[in-house]
């Protein structure tokens, strides 16, 4: 059963993929984004060709921007807001670790 076409999928509802590594966030950024509105990719979000929203993190991110060490989570948010797609995982790291 379908409500109609005037129930618009929108970013009020969207799906996490928790991802441990770089290839499986290539992997599923690549399937999802296949088909979909490439103007509405940002900091890890994307929309498929169904216009539902999807972000694909690292497993590890909530823990990153929300752990104790301020300055942590400060440096993985200043790194993540400059990722205009797909996240790289390995540059989060290194903002974790101060690592430049």
């Amino acid at each position: 059963m379908n409500g109609g076409p005037q129930f618009k999928f929108s970013e009020s509802i969207s799906f996490i993929v928790h991802c441990e590594n770089q290839e499986e966030i290539d992997y599923y950024w690549d399937k999802l984004s296949e088909g979909g509105d490439e103007k509405a990719q940002a900091c890890g979000w994307l929309k498929d060709q169904y216009g539902v929203s999807w972000q694909v993190v690292p497993a590890d991110l909530s823990e990153m921007i929300s752990g104790p060490d301020s300055g942590k989570s400060e440096r993985v948010m200043k790194a993540l807001l400059q990722m205009k797609t797909k996240l790289d995982y390995n540059l989060l790291k290194r903002a974790y670790e101060g690592e430049s």
